[in-house]
């Protein structure tokens, strides 16, 4: 493999987030669409944006994309495609498929359509007529999207927000890419105050403190495509090589993470271990009206509850009322919260100075944010 076209998928409203990702890790040609970025790179990238990228969902390599508005047109392109020079004769390589505002509306008969398209494109390569599918995993996806099929190959397995340190969750926790998002989207940088008053299973706390060592998010996990014959394991050693170079282990933070529940902050701590930062991140039963800091400068940012998941809707609005009046308390930080419920600013008193619509699983959230006064000049 030379140059490739790789897809880094996002849930909506962080695409703008993994696009600035992967320009900071150097790649171009990039382009932004709902639900994903495509990039230009080398092989080596599908190792890099892997184990460094934060915010993706998955890295999917970028095979084909094509019209198609019949079976016949889906069948003979995908055909088309350099499925020998990706693929080796023993790889598995089941399909899944999803298709919106499209002709080809049918799921079930697209994954087979394509599944044999690719036999007998590997059939010409292989000269054989039986492959075992007995060897490392390559799994295809086709894509309709307004008769528009992109055919692709999941390099990741697992999601990226599976960093491999999340043993058990709250009732609601918060995927770790999001969270990752809440953070970069609120601009915080190592050497500012951060607090989570309602911390749940800690996800906030740990990923700022992996964003402020500067840990790659997939240091501790591995990927399917490390199984690929097609990608030297040279590119997997230097790519591992390189997490641990840029790690900034010894930079000083100031991350808190506090809950009423006193079982959330056991799962918290225990899973702040499993990444190596417990000693980084200060978690501690507390309950909300306990929020304070001798920082004059910092910010909050927190997943309260909310009431579609872990409470009613009317404990919910008295939770965004009481933070309203708390968090007026540190008048010089800057607050950045997540919810679903439509008057959540008049119910915490104050219009945000931005907003940002995201979604939490299934459900669309908006990201209130309320900028405090800039710290002066050091």
């Amino acid at each position: 493999m030379s140059k490739l076209e790789l897809i880094a998928t996002s849930t909506f409203g962080l695409e703008a987030v993994v696009a600035r990702e992967v320009k900071d890790l150097g790649y171009g040609d990039v382009s932004v669409e709902n639900g994903r970025v495509t990039f230009s790179a080398d092989e080596s990238a599908i190792c890099r944006a892997n184990l460094w990228l934060r915010t993706a969902d998955r890295v999917r390599l970028k095979v084909g994309e094509f019209e198609a508005v019949t079976f016949d047109q889906l069948f003979e392109n995908t055909k088309g495609l350099p499925w020998g020079d990706l693929l080796p004769e023993d790889a598995a390589f089941p399909v899944d498929g999803k298709s919106v505002q499209s002709t080809l509306f049918s799921i079930s008969d697209c994954q087979a359509i394509v599944k044999k398209a690719i036999v007998e494109s590997m059939k010409k390569r292989y000269r054989t007529d039986w492959f075992k599918e007995d060897g490392p995993l390559y799994r295809v996806e086709v894509s309709m999207l307004k008769d528009v099929a992109t055919l692709s190959i999941d390099t990741s397995g697992p999601g990226l927000h599976k960093r491999g340190y999340r043993s058990g969750g709250s009732e609601a926790p918060l995927k770790e890419t999001l969270a990752a998002g809440l953070i970069q989207i609120a601009r915080w940088q190592p050497d500012i105050a951060l607090i989570d008053p309602l911390c749940g299973s800690g996800t906030i706390p740990i990923e700022a403190a992996l964003i402020g060592l500067n840990i790659a998010p997939g240091m501790n996990r591995t990927f399917v495509s490390e199984q690929w014959p097609t990608i030297p394991r040279e590119c997997w050693r230097e790519a591992r090589k390189e997490t641990h170079d840029r790690a900034a282990y010894d930079r000083e933070l100031d991350i808190t993470g506090t809950d009423i529940d006193s079982r959330s902050i056991k799962i918290a701590r225990e899973n702040a271990a499993a990444a190596d930062i417990e000693d980084r991140v200060h978690f501690q039963v507390r309950p909300l009206s306990g929020l304070s800091s001798r920082k004059k400068y910092g910010k909050v940012i927190c997943n309260p509850p909310y009431g579609e998941r872990i409470s009613s809707r009317k404990e919910a609005e008295q939770l965004y009322k009481e933070m309203g009046s708390l968090f007026k308390e540190l008048d010089t930080w800057s607050f950045y919260i997540i919810s679903p419920h439509e008057n959540f600013e008049a119910l915490f008193g104050k219009k945000a100075s931005k907003r940002r619509k995201l979604y939490h699983g299934n459900i669309m959230v908006q990201y209130y944010q309320y900028f405090g006064p800039r710290p002066p000049r050091r």
